[in-house]
């Protein structure tokens, strides 16, 4: 395996945790944008992604932009909140997006 693709792979990892435990401090907490429903969604995207890695697909770099996008959307709700977990994932997704990038370019 080729050291972009470990890159992307301990950033996707990376990012579907800080995005689990995010929507799990969310639960039950009051949100004024769509954090955490964009936790979901970017944690579902970074799991495509680690699934077309895995198995070497030819459409990792297509998976790849999607997933950047995604977690530019879920980085930008999250990172406007004050909570310390919010502001995790936020960062996490932002170098995920930037791994993705890199994967795809």
């Amino acid at each position: 395996m080729n050291s972009t693709y470990k890159n992307t792979l301990e950033a996707v990892q990376q990012c579907i945790v800080d995005c689990r435990i995010c929507l799990t401090e969310m639960a039950g907490k009051e949100s004024h944008n769509d954090c955490p429903k964009c936790c979901i969604q970017c944690i579902d995207a970074c799991e495509a992604v680690l699934k077309m890695i895995t198995s070497d697909s030819a459409y990792v770099k297509q998976y790849a932009l999607l997933c950047a996008e995604i977690c530019e959307y879920c980085a930008d709700h999250c990172e406007d909140h004050t909570h310390e977990h919010c502001k995790t994932c936020a960062k996490t997704c932002r170098a995920c997006a930037e791994a993705c990038k890199s994967l795809a370019a």
